[in-house]
């Protein structure tokens, strides 16, 4: 179990929804830095919610 928050935490969320590899990269989520993985989980996890 990830601490809510930290990166295992977003990329857990993210996969969750769906987003496995970045929009435009393409490149799994798991090798960006935690302030890009927010980003993107304010984009499309949070919409969701």
């Amino acid at each position: 179990m990830a601490y809510f928050g930290s990166k295992g935490w977003l990329v857990q969320q993210l996969k969750e929804a769906g987003v496995r590899y970045h929009p435009v990269e393409r490149k799994k989520v798991e090798t960006y830095k935690t302030a890009i993985l927010y980003g993107l989980y304010k984009k499309y996890v949070q919409k969701i919610r």
